[in-house]
């Protein structure tokens, strides 16, 4: 007889964190729909949460270790596959030391609940500063100025789209890509709602996106400038007596005069050749902010991966607080989430604060922020000879050679390395170099718990979500595949449980030493004690541990009706803890127990801004990227209900931009900048500005030794192979993916 059931569990595919009710007949997934009862989405979904059940039926998936030999990829045991680790790992540590041996985190990474509670574990083990992530290819900007602004990089400030009346929104598109750094299922719905309630939404693009065309206004604006254009608008608050930070933060706000009197070189009328917009028109966005009962400045991903992108994530929050809309309803303000974070943290509205440059990478000396190094210099730390030179890489979860900067190089940087190691399902076009794959359980096989997203939602819930479908027999948990690393790195082997225990009594025994802690001067034993009563190992275990020390936990017994996980599993649609409630000043952790509205990096970058306003080429096309709805990261591409139809890695042109260079719609151009070159179609499209052209990233599946039939089949072309690896924000190092210069002509039958 058939077992039929019903599993609810949050999406964990992109950061809109949507509830799923996943029916199962004899362990066999046969419908994904949303969860109509989830808290948060409430029936919510996009194309990619139904794919679920096809990514866990991949046959492309890998369900055993390989290991390389003679070239060759080959399946193996786990005992094997360990043997190996160890074996390439412990040479390259005695011949060059723990120094030599490089991390790069891609970003699934922030979706994983082993990988947040356990790549600090593994990553201490291994011993080397010689950190890489897909950060320094989205976001770090933003979190670099929270960091100086707030005192933590994961304070950041979430715009309130439920109860705003205002959104200006720069450098994002939320109907295709779901929100980034504001977690918020059906985010054009929320958008929707803003207008239907008499507000009003501005959409800052080059692009006139599917956001821009369901907003209120679109504003083209010239790719790479948003600095200036925010810069303008906050010159003309000022200089107009519009600013107002709002009595309830004024006595928090340190450095009001020093942000007006950097502004003063950036007037709207000066600004307006190089932006594209005019003057009247920043000038009236700047009075309809004022003037707004409640409202938001929103930018994301094409303010961060620019050459000011830590500027521009600085100037959002500026405008954000001189309106007077930081930390109240209807502006942006901090979560509070249930397992807690780096402002829950220590002492409330106090803190070290942050700071950049505490390590740099060999080569260039180029500085760390958040303790991590640009990936855009991986490549040469890894070819570059001398002592600390990367001779062993481990990559989790990440394919850098499709989503970093010049492509050709990175992949051949890989080439040359003694030993590597990558943790992910697929056999792609980074993995291909390894010598050791080790596949984690599909994600239905894993439990999952949003402990980054949380940070950044725009309401206060959680969600808890136990695997769906019984591990592979053999196949071990991620995070025992992390703690078995953990344990070869520190010539234990693979001790897991060791390990395991080993973490949570440092965690409970730091918490009992901590004046803040809800658990101060408690007996860690006890607490210990009471963890183990439930039998959790591993992810469970340390989870239950965050939320019971949470903002809303239980404090192992103080209180009543406190959340512990086992609250949480017994409500599987979620809790929902309410609406965001102002926190400053308890939030804060600056040194001065202020928001610093001025850090001085960032004052003193203006300067490399102002330097910019008069140095516009009108003839020079400027290369931006784009999302699609159903193409989050380039591991998707192999599923076939998520790539079929017209193809998207196309490049768009503006129809005038083409007809000058005696381009036809829909003919094969060649596109080339300083770094590279590539041939793809063309589409002409009104829906970019003049002298702006587009594709999207994570395309280039045709590359020898990947096992992805489908995507192999829709190929497209890498466009990361044009991305200059010199280009950097100097303030956090996060790589400058838009606005690339670039020539654009007919290709010949020869390229």
């Amino acid at each position: 007889m058939s077992s039929t059931r019903t599993v609810f569990r949050t999406c964990p595919l992109c950061e809109a964190t949507c509830g799923l009710a996943i029916e199962v007949v004899d362990d066999q997934i046969v419908r994904i729909r949303g969860d109509r009862e989830d808290v948060f989405s409430k029936g919510f979904i996009c194309p990619k949460g139904s794919a679920l059940k096809q990514l866990h039926e991949d046959p492309d998936r890998l369900r055993q270790p390989h290991v390389k030999r003679d070239g060759v990829h080959v399946p193996v045991s786990w005992e094997e596959a360990w043997r190996e680790v160890e074996r390439g790992l412990t040479a390259v540590i005695e011949r060059t030391g723990r120094e030599s041996l490089g991390v790069y985190l891609g970003n699934p990474n922030a979706h994983n609940l082993s990988a947040l509670l356990y790549n600090r574990v593994w990553l201490r083990a291994l011993g080397t500063r010689q950190l890489y992530s897909a950060s320094t290819v989205d976001q770090i900007p933003k979190q670099v100025a929270s960091g100086w602004m707030f005192g933590t990089p994961l304070s950041i400030a979430i715009p309130d789209i439920d109860r705003t009346q205002y959104v200006l929104m720069l450098g994002a598109n939320p109907h295709e890509s779901n929100g980034s750094l504001c977690t918020a299922p059906d985010f054009p719905g929320r958008l929707a709602a803003i207008r239907q309630r008499g507000g009003k939404v501005v959409v800052v693009d080059p692009r006139h996106s599917a956001t821009a065309k369901a907003a209120d206004e679109w504003v083209s604006i010239r790719p790479g400038t948003d600095g200036l254009f925010l810069a303008a608008i906050a010159h003309h608050l000022f200089a107009t007596g519009q600013t107002d930070v709002g009595d309830h933060v004024r006595t928090y706000v340190a450095g009001l005069d020093d942000v007006k009197a950097a502004l003063e070189p950036f007037t709207p009328t000066r600004v307006a050749r190089a932006t594209g917009v005019s003057a009247a028109v920043i000038e009236r966005l700047a009075g309809e902010l004022a003037a707004a009962d409640s409202a938001a400045v929103y930018g994301r991903i094409g303010t961060t991966t620019v050459a000011f992108g830590t500027l521009n994530s600085w100037l959002v929050d500026v405008i954000n607080t001189v309106t007077g809309n930081l930390d109240r309803p209807g502006g942006v303000m901090f979560p509070l989430p249930a397992a807690g974070g780096p402002n829950t943290k220590g002492e409330p509205g106090k803190g070290k604060g942050f700071a950049t440059g505490r390590g740099r990478t060999r080569v260039r000396g180029f500085p760390e922020a958040m303790g991590e190094l640009p990936v855009s210099l991986l490549a040469e730390e890894i070819t570059t000879p001398g002592a600390g030179q990367i001779r062993a890489l481990f990559t989790f979860a990440g394919n850098p050679v499709l989503s970093t900067p010049n492509a050709a190089q990175f992949d051949a940087a890989l080439a040359s390395l003694d030993f590597m190691v990558s943790i992910d399902l697929y056999l792609n076009e980074t993995t291909r170099h390894a010598d050791v794959i080790l596949p984690p359980p599909s994600h239905v096989e894993r439990s999952h718990f949003d402990l980054s997203f949380a940070m950044f939602s725009v309401r206060n819930v959680a969600n808890y979500s136990p695997a769906v479908l019984p591990r592979d027999p053999g196949q071990p948990d991620e995070w025992e595949i992390l703690a078995t690393i953990a344990g070869i790195a520190q010539g234990v082997g693979a001790q897991v449980n060791r390990v395991d225990d080993l973490t949570i009594d440092h965690m409970v025994r730091a918490a009992v030493r901590d004046e803040h802690s809800s658990i101060c001067g408690r007996d860690g034993d006890e607490i210990l004690a009471a963890l183990n009563a439930s039998g959790r190992r591993g992810v469970e275990r340390l989870l239950d541990f965050l939320l019971r020390t949470g903002p809303y936990g239980d404090a192992f017994g103080v209180v009543a009706d406190g959340v512990t996980l086992d609250v949480l599993i017994a409500h599987p649609h979620g809790i929902d803890f309410g609406a965001l409630q102002p926190r400053i000043p308890e939030v804060l952790r600056t040194p001065s127990g202020k928001v610093e509205l001025a850090p001085v990096p960032l004052i003193a970058d203006l300067e490399r801004l102002a330097a910019t306003i008069d140095s516009v080429d009108d003839d020079q096309l400027l290369l931006v990227g784009r999302r699609h709805l159903r193409s989050n990261n380039s591991w998707m591409h192999n599923v076939r209900t998520l790539v079929k139809g017209r193809p998207r890695c196309v490049l768009e042109m503006h129809p005038l931009d083409a007809a000058e260079r005696g381009i036809v719609d829909g003919a094969a151009v060649h596109v080339s900048s300083r770094v590279g070159a590539l041939v793809v179609p063309v589409s002409l499209t009104t829906d970019v500005r003049r002298a702006t052209v587009s594709m999207p990233h994570g395309w280039g599946h045709d590359v020898p030794g990947v096992r992805a039939h489908v995507a192999a089949q829709y190929a497209g072309v890498n466009v990361n192979v044009l991305v200059d690896e010199e280009a950097m924000d100097p303030l956090s190092g996060n790589a400058v993916l838009n606005a690339i210069p670039v020539a654009v002509r007919p290709a010949l039958s020869t390229d």
